[in-house]
């Protein structure tokens, strides 16, 4: 029989099918990082990140430090609607599709703050199919707005029904935290125009409000009749009331704040002053004329990067700084994991918020890495850059994915790759086991904890019985260290304090491991199944992970705010990577 299904959800071929991410770390490139060379302003943000890589892996190698720490999301990922691209291929067949954005947004939504949003560009095509996914994903009460914005100025007469706009749905993790922090919008110059001051008042611009209300919950205080400068009576018309009761009409006729039309014989309307307007509530119409359209989004590209090579699906900086208006303060922490040209991080820099953005392909150097060194150096002129007032300044860190932990050797067994070094290894082996990775560079058994009192070790050495005591000795009964090495000559339980694990067996059977791009595009997509693990777990064989033998490790980077750099410093006593050719068994 089928199984039966307890609640309304999606399906689709391969749903159930669910990749198993190895939590990468990530490398500085420090040649592609970049800074001002002074500090601009008070506010300029340095610890931006900029990875390129496959954006899921990303998403997983940030998961455990920024679960929970992120203001907004805005991704503007591939439409699957078989446009070719140069940049993307987004032909990808629609269960697949439906089956990696669910994977990417799964981690997406865990990362959000508390009073976070995600919003999400997309088109008619995949739209009513992203709605229901979200909202088994984020909770149907989650669901915020799905704003239209209309991406054209001029009438499309190609197709049977011309298409001018595109969504961008909103889901918030706590809602009513989300409406109670979210921003107004800013008047626009044409908005602005209906302010005016005609008669000279020392408070400045201003316009009438009409005074009355539906009257379907008034009072009776708020009916009463009005008598204006002329001698005019008025009176609310039927089914309306006033506004405000009596006794406020009053005061603010007192203040001057009531308008009675040029000759003093109109019905009353109420003064609001320019400088008491905040803004706007947001809704859903977002017209071109407000937040730009993919015209003038060319334009920017083109003037950044030239007619060539541009992209040509680009978003206009004012419709992302509408977002950003929205959602975000400075200082918040905003992330885009399909970056394309970088406009998210280009904005969000010129608005003083910290950005994380992620792209894949080799634009994430010669594109993203261009404009926003031209946002540091105050080049860039276009965009929101006057409307920010942005005079340069900050920078951004730029991280390559590490490859993964474990390869195939000649005789096709999983062995540590070769391109690990010692520190690569013991942050990787923390980030796998659950430990936050901070060498001590004082005791050479300390790469990581968990907690204050639960540590880890890692080391490729064959540890014998009487090293592991004088460990063992050294943790003391307060605390338990995890120790990750080769082999090992000793029970497995003979030190309460110690746990012991050998690599890589312990954890083949994690992830799947050399898989390096679960990207939207057919050709990248897998065709069959990954390989079944060939070594098991227990298995005493050595692990070939170095080239050649060292004394000392180097696993604590020189640290400065935000992530570290990888910087050599030295540990003590046990080699992190020993001699391989040392027998032994556990």
């Amino acid at each position: 029989m089928a199984a039966k299904h307890t609640r309304l959800e999606l399906t689709w071929i391969g749903k159930d099918e669910r990749p198993r991410l190895e939590p990468r770390i990530l490398l500085e490139d420090q040649d592609l990082s970049y800074h001002s060379k002074a500090r601009v302003a008070r506010g300029d943000i340095y610890d931006n990140i900029l990875i390129q890589g496959d954006n899921l892996l990303a998403l997983k190698a940030l998961e455990r430090e920024y679960t929970g720490r992120i203001k907004c999301i805005y991704i503007d990922p591939p439409y699957n609607t078989g446009s070719a691209f140069e940049h993307y291929d987004d032909g990808v067949e629609h269960s697949l599709w439906l089956s990696l954005m669910r994977c990417r947004l799964e981690i997406l939504w865990s990362l959000l703050r508390e009073d976070g949003s995600i919003w999400i560009s997309i088109d008619d095509y995949e739209m009513p199919y992203l709605r229901v996914m979200l909202d088994e994903i984020c909770g149907r009460s989650s669901f915020v707005a799905s704003n239209v914005w209309q991406k054209r100025y001029s009438r499309e007469n190609r197709e049977a029904i011309g298409d001018v706009h595109e969504y961008i749905i909103v889901y918030a993790k706590n809602p009513m935290l989300f409406k109670a922090s979210r921003n107004k919008v800013p008047q626009t110059p044409k908005q602005l125009e209906v302010y005016k001051n005609p008669n000279n008042d020392p408070r400045g611009r201003w316009r009438p409000i009409p005074m009355t209300a539906q009257a379907g919950h008034a009072t009776a205080a708020q009916f009463y009749e009005i008598t204006s400068p002329s001698g005019k009576k008025f009176i609310p018309p039927e089914g309306r009331c006033w506004g405000m009761a009596e006794s406020t009409f009053e005061r603010l006729r007192t203040e001057g704040r009531i308008y009675f039309g040029k000759r003093g014989d109109s019905q009353p309307n109420v003064i609001r002053y320019l400088s008491e307007v905040e803004g706007y509530a947001p809704w859903t119409w977002w017209p071109s004329d407000e937040v730009g359209h993919t015209d003038q989004a060319k334009k920017e590209i083109h003037a950044l990067f030239g007619r060539q090579q541009a992209f040509d699906t680009p978003k206009p900086e004012s419709l992302m700084k509408r977002i950003l208006d929205i959602a975000t303060n400075p200082g918040d922490l905003v992330l885009d994991s399909f970056a394309g040209t970088g406009t998210t991080g280009a904005v969000a820099h010129k608005m003083h918020r910290q950005w994380i953005m992620v792209e894949l392909g080799d634009h994430c150097r010669t594109h993203i890495c261009t404009r926003l060194r031209k946002v540091i150096d105050a080049i860039d002129s276009g965009g929101v850059t006057n409307d920010c007032n942005w005079k340069g300044g900050g920078g951004f860190r730029y991280y390559r994915l590490a490859p993964s932990l474990l390869d195939k050797d000649k005789w096709g067994n999983w062995v540590v790759s070769k391109q690990y070094k010692p520190e690569m290894l013991a942050e990787a082996m923390c980030k796998l086991e659950g430990f936050r990775y901070a060498p001590d560079p004082e005791v050479f058994w300390i790469h990581g904890q968990s907690t204050e009192t639960d540590l880890i070790y890692v080391t490729t050495q064959n540890l014998s019985h009487e090293q592991l005591q004088f460990i063992s000795n050294q943790v003391g009964d307060e605390r338990t260290l995890l120790i990750c090495c080769s082999a090992f000559r000793a029970k497995p339980d003979a030190f309460a304090n110690l746990t012991i694990k050998k690599i890589p067996q312990a954890v083949l059977h994690r992830c799947e491991w050399g898989r390096d791009d679960y990207s939207l595009i057919v050709k990248a997509l897998p065709g069959s199944e990954p390989e079944a693990d060939q070594a098991e777990e227990g298995s005493s064989e050595d692990i070939p992970a170095a080239d050649s033998t060292t004394d000392a490790v180097t696993p604590s980077p020189a640290r400065r705010r935000g992530r570290p750099r990888r910087q050599s410093s030295t540990m003590q006593e046990l080699p992190l990577f020993a001699n391989f050719d040392q027998a032994g068994d556990a």
